[in-house]
């Protein structure tokens, strides 16, 4: 439901306005974060990361309350807010590199990017591939030669589509090891990371493909064993033990940003306000932690930058989908 909004101004005073600059309209009270996927994977932990922190910081009026709108990959929530959060300013939508994907590939169906506003980036989650704790797989070499002996010889799942941004780490991964037939490697779809993982740890799948922060809690119980991570070098800190793809041979790096998008037919001022929280957020302390403590670098652009960012990311992951036989 859409909510109204006040504006800092008051009319009585255009004095105050113009020796205050720009005036930005504020949520009146609670908003909301749409998470595109079930409780439990990488879209959910950005909206209840994001609203905690907001609330911590006082950086929003009222509560945050996260809703989870899942199915298709994004789709499902994408279409909701087109057809009915038009103009709501009280709304945000987590989103990443899996959203510019479907859309580059155009699988939301009639979602086109400039349908929503592109908010902000607030960090990178890096891709990753895993096994459960008594695979028979020691490194992503053993994974990957399994697969060029017998591409259906290996099953992956993950929280994204077929064709998305999880199952296509994979397939860049297959190509570098010398993989020929990508269209037999068996992906399988489910609704979020932790679901994917779940099936992973119930023996109904040799391997799971996604993100760090969706796979930690598994790593710290000692359920799951990562294999590689898709990122330039070594993570810091904690994470320094997991080797990279490129330092086994596959050069692919898959940096999975977490971030931000609008309604379409929000205000100028409602979407500067948004950009300007968000970034205050970003260099606070209390985000740094959050982002230390679940695996995610630094990686931020917001407003104009990350509309030209999720415009030029668009345009790269639409020719390599094509290159890879996804765009029918």
């Amino acid at each position: 439901m859409q909510k109204t909004l006040r504006s800092l101004a008051l009319a009585s005073l255009p004095l105050l306005t113009l020796l205050s600059g720009p005036v930005l309209a504020i949520p009146e009270g609670k908003t909301e974060c749409i998470a595109p996927a079930k409780p439990g994977g990488g879209w959910d932990f950005t909206c209840r990361s994001v609203a905690r922190t907001l609330q911590e910081l006082d950086l929003i009026p009222g509560g945050m309350q996260t809703i989870n709108i899942a199915g298709a990959s994004g789709g499902v929530a994408f279409s909701h807010v087109r057809a009915k959060r038009q103009g709501d300013e009280d709304t945000i939508v987590a989103a990443s590199t899996a959203t510019t994907t479907r859309l580059a590939q155009r699988r939301y169906a009639q979602g086109k990017a400039d349908q929503v506003r592109w908010a902000a980036a607030l960090g990178a989650d890096y891709g990753i591939i895993a096994v459960a704790k008594d695979s028979p797989y020691a490194t992503l070499t053993e994974l990957l030669d399994a697969l060029e002996q017998d591409p259906g010889s290996v099953s992956f799942s993950g929280g994204d589509v077929a064709g998305g941004f999880d199952h296509l780490k994979v397939l860049m991964s297959a190509r570098k090891a010398g993989v020929e037939e990508l269209r037999d490697i068996k992906y399988l779809a489910f609704d979020s990371g932790s679901v994917a993982i779940t099936q992973l740890l119930g023996g109904h799948i040799d391997a799971f493909t996604g993100d760090l922060s969706e796979a930690l809690g598994f790593v710290k119980s000692g359920d799951l064993r990562l294999l590689a991570v898709f990122s330039e070098e070594r993570l810091p800190g904690e994470f320094s033990g997991i080797p990279t793809a490129r330092e086994q041979g596959i050069d692919v790096i898959a940096p999975n940003w977490r971030g931000f998008y609008l309604p379409g037919g929000i205000s100028d001022e409602s979407y500067q306000w948004w950009v300007d929280n968000l970034d205050t957020l970003y260099a606070s302390e209390a985000w740094k932690q959050v982002m230390q403590d679940n695996g995610l670098l630094p990686f931020h652009k917001s407003g104009e930058d990350m509309t030209q960012f999720v415009n030029q990311q668009i345009q790269d992951i639409r020719e390599l989908s094509d290159t890879l036989g996804l765009i029918q």
